[in-house]
């Protein structure tokens, strides 16, 4: 296993460290410590799954001792205080200086409070209805949180991993960062490790069923997408693309490695096939039965291992053994992965115990099956055919506990937003989970609709089902309406995928999830707490996902939402304006669904209406720009996501576009690399009379094209800019000076809503005169629409447009 070392810098400076006979204190930051108690007096310096760099800088601090029994570290941010004996609730106590409550917040060792932890994430949400216990985060109300991590399975430094010393034995991290939530999962991926950044073509559509393809009806499907004008980047064959139900197999047949050729005749060939339709394929694996005498594998992998092969007894599934886990992934998987497999789908689901205590089987398997896909051989795709720099592994599996977002990408079994929010407080960014539902419920098309509008607006989409002839979540098995909002934000999905690659790469470096609660960014407003469902996609997107049914009357379904103080904001569907720092109920048609900008926000999209497979990098691009305030946003892309003719045209090396926008001079400017540029300036709906564009210095303001969208588009000005023929050039569109987001006439918008309602005329002409009533001041507006005597769920919707903006 020597080629899948992994690089740790578990020893912390020795200037760090308070230590005594059976104790030890590292000093990490200013407000994260970890804590050491050994009966023996020994102490643990390799690495664990949860601690792989201790070499932090060492913060200012100082000790005070007393004799044998008193013992205090002072920083900054807190102060410890221990009696030198095995730790305990009245012996080791840590008070911070984060203005938590009036009398400070304070931690004592094994006397925790739960409550006040905002949680991390579960290893799966397989058969679960509702709530379930979500963990522990690095994140707290009361300001500190404490990850125990005493029994994790350790690294070897040589590749392997070890179990840990017996005897009487504490190990564990005191996070003490205050309402500082960004700053303590900062400190969580410094010591865990960043998350790595995603091949950009998982940013995509995952297409996912449980169900026995033939290898004809998978490629047939893959081409009712692609004619349909649905991009997907991932096709997924669950368990039955190999042997299950069939003679030759002598157990259940959930785990397997030989093609079903019933289904599979030529592997191979529909490896290719895939492939040259831009789509990566994972394989479903449940390794836990072993390797048994059929598999096509069994003869090589028993001979590099030393099995006697003469009475056809299985290999026996064993993570613990060197020697099988090389042979597991060198010759079982490379086999397979040489004929249609560009990375696994590890479906482990059977317990933590192995051979050696505390070293959790999913722990071995997500490790190195992500160390193995990175080598160049791993995969039907290899870096050296891609011509890529290096390969950005991946692999598809459940989390295993704290450390576990080095191995993206998870699967949940199910979705919930809140649950994929507060993975973030233990790092975890990159969920997956099974879009539309997997297993049992029943058949409804807005539920449906609206899940796959929140998977959009998800870390990773990607669409699942069971193997029921009812359940499948390909958009034409629902009705008219559903199918069209689908097919609608699978596209926008892929446009979005400029701004998430981007957020992809960023946050891998910088220790930002792609996801993140409310309360992160304004964590002494307790409606951050509040709105648990609601979320910033990046930071430019607040999302308001929406988990209730339509009414009847209305057609139209409802969300409570907070926007945080960041001024105005722009629904990016609707182009309605909304004050900031309020609480506000959202109605939405089904085709709509609350996505919104903050002022300063800039959002880049790939500008194709209909994109093609893969996630490749755009040949035009649409950018979103809600003014009020300054903004930045930047595009990176890299040559290997090129297409074959964009090869030809740009530069064939790691690229990005810098866009900046200044509110008070009105500006926008655009560092770009060749192609085609549009910007779309959100809810402005008038052009400005002094107007001007230039690309390279050069006023081309005659030659853009420049629009005004109305309703039933999103309000906005267009300006499209002639295609960039340099490799570099700087696009300027000067708005002229202070420019606001425009007041939205609703007219039409709210016209088209008493049309559809389903209620008597004679409403809607009380509903239509007090909407249309513009002498009066919005309040007799209001006194005069609610005296229609109407449902809320009929007014809401106006109300809601009426005094979205204070300015109208």
């Amino acid at each position: 296993m020597k080629d899948y070392k992994f690089e740790t810098k578990p020893l912390a400076n020795k200037a760090a460290i308070v230590q005594g006979p059976n104790y030890r204190f590292t000093i990490l930051t200013d407000r994260l410590i970890r804590y050491e108690w050994a009966a023996d007096g020994k102490f643990e310096d390799r690495a664990s799954i949860f601690a792989i760099n201790r070499d932090f800088p060492v913060p200012k601090f100082h000790v005070y001792e007393e004799g044998d029994q008193d013992l205090e570290i002072i920083t900054d941010h807190f102060q410890l205080s221990y009696d030198k004996e095995r730790f305990s609730p009245s012996g080791l106590l840590v008070s911070f200086s984060a203005k938590i409550t009036n009398w400070g917040a304070q931690w004592r060792y094994g006397h925790e409070t739960r409550p006040g932890n905002l949680g991390g994430t579960a290893r799966t949400l397989d058969e679960v209805d509702g709530r379930c216990d979500m963990g522990i985060g690095v994140n707290s109300t009361e300001g500190y949180s404490a990850i125990d991590d005493s029994e994790s399975m350790l690294f070897d430094g040589s590749g392997w991993v070890s179990r840990r010393m017996p005897g009487d034995r504490i190990d564990g991290y005191l996070f003490g960062y205050g309402h500082d939530y960004r700053a303590a999962v900062k400190a969580l991926y410094q010591l865990s490790g960043n998350q790595p950044v995603l091949p950009r073509w998982a940013l995509g559509n995952w297409w996912s069923r449980y169900y026995a393809y033939t290898q004809k009806g998978y490629i047939e499907l893959m081409d009712k997408f692609r004619k349909g004008g649905v991009p997907l980047s991932v096709a997924v064959i669950d368990m039955d693309w190999h042997l299950v139900d069939d003679p030759r197999v002598p157990h259940a047949g959930w785990t397997g490695y030989t093609w079903d050729d019933k289904y599979f005749p030529d592997p191979e060939s529909f490896g290719r096939e895939l492939h040259s339709r831009n789509l990566k394929i994972t394989l479903n694996d449940h390794p836990a039965w072993g390797v048994h005498h059929h598999e096509s594998s069994y003869e090589e992998m028993a001979k590099f291992i030393g099995h006697d092969t003469s009475k056809k007894d299985p290999i026996p599934f064993d993570p613990t053994n060197k020697k099988f886990m090389e042979a597991y992934l060198s010759i079982l998987h490379r086999n397979i992965e040489k004929q249609a497999c560009d990375f696994w789908w590890i479906d482990w689901q059977q317990g933590t115990f192995s051979r050696i205590p505390n070293v959790d089987p999913l722990w071995m398997l997500n490790h190195f099956h992500f160390l193995d896909n990175a080598t160049p051989e791993a995969g039907a795709t290899s870096s050296a055919a891609t011509g890529a720099p290096e390969k950005r592994p991946l692999i598809f599996s459940r989390f295993a506990g704290p450390g576990s977002h080095r191995y993206p990408v998870g699967f949940s079994g199910d979705s919930i937003p809140e649950f994929t929010n507060t993975a973030s407080n233990i790092g975890y960014g990159w969920w997956s989970h099974d879009i539309g539902g997997h297993m049992g419920g029943a058949r409804d098309d807005e539920l449906v609709t609206r899940w796959v509008q929140y998977g959009v607006f998800s870390p990773i989409m990607r669409l699942h089902s069971s193997n029921s002839p009812w359940g499948s979540k390909d958009p034409w098995s629902y009705r008219a309406e559903s199918e069209k909002v689908i097919i609608d934000y699978m596209r926008f999905r892929h446009r979005l995928v400029p701004y998430l690659h981007t957020l992809n790469v960023t946050g891998s470096s910088q220790g930002e999830p792609i996801c993140q609660p409310l309360y992160w960014h304004f964590p002494e407003h307790g409606q951050a707490y509040a709105y648990k469902n609601e979320y910033f996609f990046g930071f430019e997107l607040v999302v308001a996902p929406i988990v209730e049914p339509r009414d009847k009357q209305s057609n139209m379904a409802a969300v409570r939402a907070w926007l945080p103080p960041l001024g105005r904001y722009v629904d990016i569907f609707t182009g309605t304006v909304y004050d900031g720092n309020r609480e506000v109920v959202m109605h939405r048609q089904l085709h709509e669904y609350p996505v919104l900008m903050h002022e300063g926000s800039i959002v880049v999209l790939d500008a194709a209406s209909a994109p093609v497979n893969g996630c490749l990098n755009p040949e035009a691009f649409e950018v979103y720009v809600c003014v009020g305030r300054n903004g930045q946003a930047s595009v990176l892309e890299a040559p290997e996501d090129d297409s074959e003719e964009a090869k030809k045209q740009i530069e064939s090396k790691e690229r990005g576009a810098l866009i900046q926008y200044y509110q008070d001079e009105g500006t926008l400017t655009a560092n770009v690399t060749g192609r085609s540029w549009s910007f779309r300036f959100v809810a402005i709906t008038e052009t400005p009379q002094d107007l001007k564009v230039t690309v390279g210095g050069k006023d081309i303001t005659q030659d853009a094209s420049v629009s005004i969208e109305e309703y039933p588009g999103v309000p906005s000005l267009v300006i499209k800019v002639p295609q960039v023929m340099e490799n570099k050039a700087e696009i300027k569109i000067d708005l002229g000076k202070n420019p606001q987001l425009s007041i939205i006439d609703q007219t039409e918008r709210m016209k088209a809503y008493v049309l559809d309602f389903q209620i008597e005329f004679q409403k809607k002409d009380e509903l239509w005169s007090a909407l249309t009533d513009k002498k009066s001041p919005v309040n007799v507006r209001m006194s005069n629409l609610l005296a229609v005597g109407l449902d809320e769920a009929v007014t809401g919707p106006f109300a809601e447009l009426l005094l979205a903006d204070s300015r109208a």
